[in-house]
């Protein structure tokens, strides 16, 4: 049985393809969640890639997700601090990581890597995918990395409840718009 918000966000997917307006951003919805707080349905992990765009990919508005982006949709410290954070006190139920065609941070790692700070992100990518060197194959197993880390790390949390949290991995397509759950 499929989580139903995970049928949430494809609707709101077949919104963003059918080119509707996404989720509220009203000064109504502002003011909502700036008095009785944030209650988002979802934490994506994105890649901070200006073509993907989470709350627009799935239709949703102010409030509804939780969004985490960074170049290639690695995970650090940092990210798993922000996750845990939305999972254990904002009770999200579903955590995706989403990662999408033509990743300039993949390409990077397959092409020998990067030098400066972005090192650390194309050796992440290179940990996940090792030999591997067909960028869309590339994407998916980065992907299916980031989301067995987070199983790891949450596994055993004493605030998370296993029970009834979803954690899936999905690739946006740039020219589509199409999301594809793996």
């Amino acid at each position: 049985m499929r989580h139903p918000f995970i049928d949430r966000l494809l609707a709101g997917n077949r919104r963003y393809l059918a080119g509707e307006t996404p989720g509220s951003v009203s000064a109504a919805a502002r003011l909502e969640t700036a008095e009785y707080g944030q209650h988002p349905y979802a934490i994506v992990i994105a890649c901070s890639d200006s073509r993907v765009i989470p709350e627009a990919i799935f239709g949703a508005g102010i409030g509804e997700l939780f969004t985490i982006r960074v170049a290639g949709n690695v995970l650090d410290r940092h990210q798993l601090g922000s996750i845990e954070y939305a999972a254990a006190h904002l009770h999200c139920p579903l955590i995706l990581v989403l990662g999408h065609t033509g990743c300039g941070a993949v390409s990077a790692a397959l092409s020998g890597g990067g030098e400066g700070y972005i090192q650390y992100i194309t050796d992440e990518i290179l940990r996940a995918v090792g030999e591997e060197r067909d960028p869309d194959t590339a994407c998916r197993m980065n992907v299916t990395h980031a989301v067995e880390m987070i199983r790891q790390a949450f596994a055993d949390h004493p605030e998370i409840p296993s029970a009834g949290l979803e954690i899936r991995g999905a690739i946006y397509d740039i020219r589509s718009g199409e999301v594809s759950w793996l």
